[in-house]
Parts: structure tokens; sequence; C-alpha cells
């Protein structure tokens, strides 16, 4: 070929390139600075579609070998959690894992279950292609309010202590005595509490000097001798950081196991023992029965379901004076031992049976210890009446400063309509196959139907088989 063509079109491929990389748009425009929230936005969507391309093609109604539940913080996923996974899966089959920061080995085979408070960027840190990813999400404005109100239920039962120095040490002795993660290592509570914490005794110590009818008011939420007020709260740097469209940098919602919504809690609690447990039991059973029929010996088991003692502990811490947000719920939760369920013979409707008693022993205990606690800044009051005080100006601003969590929020309802819509249409099915034998069973006249055509069938087969013979004697004739 000619040079010159050569160069020519060497030139027209650099062009192109140019082109492709820096649009005219980008040149002309001459201000980077008035298009950051552009750029950042753009970044943002990538960021968020970036690994869907990359997902497997399998049917995403499949489970796959990990289940990896990634838990929004005041979704109600501790239920999700304590009522059904630690029914389903074995401790031995539990990750080590850590709801502040990643002791997730992708190296460990038996690895079955994952449970954490970080973001959708694990999955990275995962085998994606044997990685299903369930969650819960719940409404932004109801969230945060469940978020102020625990922030502020756990640092109240500091108050116990005469001053903050006294409740400081006493936490840090309890958290070096016990084996168990407290609230106070956990993520977001590691930094909302203490704030929270420091926050009461300065108001407390405030109060002495000024009496005890320096308190005015009857809104609990701005009770500001008492407590800080739910407008400050939402407005200071630390919410804006960490509560704030908190949702939405953990979540990518396509091709998810399962899409969960909090206030859609009995739907979405159905569908999660019939479209997750059941295959969870179904995965194990099989697991189990292949195992034993592989060996019999007892290294060959231990190799098969390795002992994960130092993960039984990261939900429980007997000590109350901690707040910690699993150890609310240890009255009521008998040990391991107790509560975990052969997997070989429960059935969904057994799981489903334990998880209401489970879930209702959760809430009696939540409740009569929520109430203890706010003994403690009285007369402010946590409820769905003093709720409805909260002016509505402040429910504005929590939802604009929620905006991308409020998309997120609507998208994921979206999706759980058409989980639900193939949760019944496969329930359906199931439920017509199982009514034709229903009724074939029970209905008095389907028995006297089919018994006749049972006698019917046995009479064609006598006379096929006495024509038969007949058409043979002709024959040896």
């Amino acid at each position: 070929m000619d040079p010159a063509l050569k160069y020519a079109m060497l030139l027209i491929l650099l062009g192109w390139v140019i082109w492709d990389v820096f649009p005219v748009s980008s040149l002309v425009n001459a201000s980077p600075a008035k298009h950051d929230f552009g750029h950042c936005e753009r970044t943002v969507k990538k960021w968020a579609s970036s690994s869907l391309d990359l997902e497997a093609k399998e049917d995403k109604h499949t489970l796959r070998d990990l289940l990896f539940f990634l838990h929004v913080p005041r979704t109600g996923g501790r239920t999700y959690f304590h009522c059904f996974l630690k029914r389903l899966y074995p401790s031995s089959l539990e990750c080590p894992r850590s709801y502040d920061k990643l002791r997730f080995d992708p190296s460990k085979p038996n690895c079955r279950l994952l449970v954490t408070h970080d973001d959708y960027s694990m999955m990275s840190k995962l085998p994606r292609e044997k990685t299903s990813v369930v969650t819960i999400l719940r409404n932004p404005l109801d969230r945060v309010f469940s978020t102020y109100e625990f922030s502020v239920e756990v640092a109240a039962r500091f108050l116990v202590h005469p001053n903050l120095t006294s409740a400081k040490q006493m936490a840090l002795r309890i958290r070096s005595k016990t084996k168990g993660v407290s609230t106070l290592d956990i993520w977001p509570w590691k930094y909302l509490v203490p704030w929270m914490r420091d926050d009461l005794f300065a108001r407390r110590d405030a109060r002495k000097h000024k009496g005890p009818n320096y308190v005015k008011g009857n809104d609990s939420y701005n009770m500001e001798e008492i407590v800080m007020s739910l407008h400050e709260y939402i407005n200071d740097p630390i919410a804006r950081d960490i509560i704030h469209n908190g949702a939405t940098f953990q979540k990518r919602l396509d091709n998810m196991l399962y899409v969960g919504i909090t206030e859609d809690h009995k739907e979405s609690a159905t569908m999660f023992g019939n479209m997750v447990g059941a295959q969870v039991i179904s995965q194990l059973m099989a697991s189990s029965s292949s195992v034993e029929g592989a060996a019999n010996s007892l290294s060959e088991q231990s190799t098969s379901f390795p002992d994960s003692k130092s993960d039984n502990s990261h939900h429980q811490d007997p000590n109350n004076s901690t707040g910690q947000e699993a150890g609310e719920i240890d009255s009521t939760i008998p040990s391991r031992k107790n509560v975990e369920m052969k997997y070989e013979n429960i059935t969904v409707g057994e799981l489903m049976k334990s998880y209401e008693v489970c879930i209702s022993s959760l809430r009696k205990t939540q409740s009569h210890r929520r109430t203890n606690s706010l003994k403690a800044i009285s007369p402010a009051n946590f409820s769905k009446e003093a709720r409805l005080q909260v002016p509505q100006m402040v429910l504005q601003q929590i939802i604009s400063l929620n905006s991308l969590d409020v998309e997120l929020y609507k998208y994921a309802q979206n999706i759980f309509a058409k989980q639900h819509k193939h949760f019944m249409r496969k329930l359906d099915t199931t439920d017509m196959q199982e009514s034709i034998f229903d009724v074939a069973y029970d209905n008095p006249l389907w028995k006297v139907v089919s018994l006749a055509i049972s006698l019917v069938c046995l009479l064609l087969l006598i006379f096929l088989i006495v024509n038969a013979k007949r058409r043979t004697s002709k024959l040896k004739i």
C-alpha cells in the first residue's frame, strides 16, 4: 500500500478516537466546575449500572451457592436474620463476617451465608456467578425516623451512670470482657450512638443547673432541653454523611434473588419463606445427601461442615448496658444449639410457623427494652402518634435530603410487585396441581366416577386379552 495512503488512514482513525473520547461539546465548554454535578450524576448512574452487563444470564429466581443478605439498617433485617436465616443455615455454613469490616474468606468452600451492612461493592470480593443477593428496603422517611429513635434509645441506656466519664469507662470494661459484638462495634451505630450519648449527657447537665421546670412543650421530637431535636439531627454533618441516602449506595436491585419491602411485612415474609427458604431447604438437603453418600468418616464430615464457633457469638452480647443491636433480643433467643432446626426434616410450612413465633417474641422484647430505655428521657416518648406532631416542613426536608433513596424505594416497590406476581403465578400453578388431587381424593362423586372409569378400563383390558386369545386359536386351526 502507498505510504501516503497509510498515513492518511492513520490520521482518519486518530480523528475518530479523539472525536469519541473528547466530543466537541466538551471541548467547547470551558467551565469544568459548572459541570461537576452533571459529572457526578453520570458517575453515579454508571456505577449503578456497571455490573448489570456482568451479571450471569441464569434465572435470577434460582438460589446459587452463596446467599448474601445485604442488610440496610432499620429495615427489619434483624428479624430475617434471627427468625429465618439462623433457622435455615447451620452455624458451620455461616461465613466469617463483621457488620463493620469485611472478614469474609471467599476461598472457604462451604461458606453459604453472608450477612453484612456493607454495600454492593462487596460483590467484587465474592464469586459473582455463585452468589445470590437478597435485601429489604424501607420508606426513607420511616427509616430516618427509626434511625433517630434507635440512636436515642440506645444512647439513653448510658444515662444510668452519674456522668459521661463513668459511662464510657463501663462500656470499655464490658466490651473488653465479652466475646460478642455490641452495637458500638457495628456501623452506623458505632458513630451515631456515641454522638447521641455525649449529647444526652450534656443536655442532662444543663437541666441540673436550670431546674426541673426547664422542660417545655409536648413534641417528643422537639424537646431540645432533653434530647437533640429531629430537625437538628437530620441537618448535622454526621447525619448527612451516614444516614441520608444510606440505602442508595448499598443497593443494585436488578438481578437480586429477592427484594423485600418493610411496609409490606407479611407479604415480604411469605415470599421470602417460599422463594428463598424453600430453595435453601432443598439445596441443603441435596448437599447433605451428597455428603453422606460420598463418605462416612468423621474426618470427611468435618471437612464438609467445618466448625465456625467464632462466628456464633457475632450477634450475641449478654450485657445490656452497651445497648448492642443484636443484644436486644438475647433473652428471647435460646442458644444456637436449641435454635438450629435440622434442615433434613424442615418444611416451608414449619419454617413460617417458626418465624411467626420468633418474631412475636422479638417484638415483645424490643418493646420492653425500648420502654425502659426511654424512661431515662421522659417525658420524651417516641411513637406513631408522636410522629404526627412533627411539622410538615421537617418531613419535607427529610424527603428532600433522601431524594435518591426515595427513587430507589419506588423502584424497589416495582420490583417487589413483579416478584409478587411471579410468586403468585407459581403458587397458583402449584395449588391447581394440588387441587386436582385434593378434589379427586375428597369429592365423593369423583370417587364414584373414578371407580367407574377403573371398571371400564378393566373390562376393556379383559376384552382385549380374550380377543387376542381367539385370534391366536384361529391361527392354530
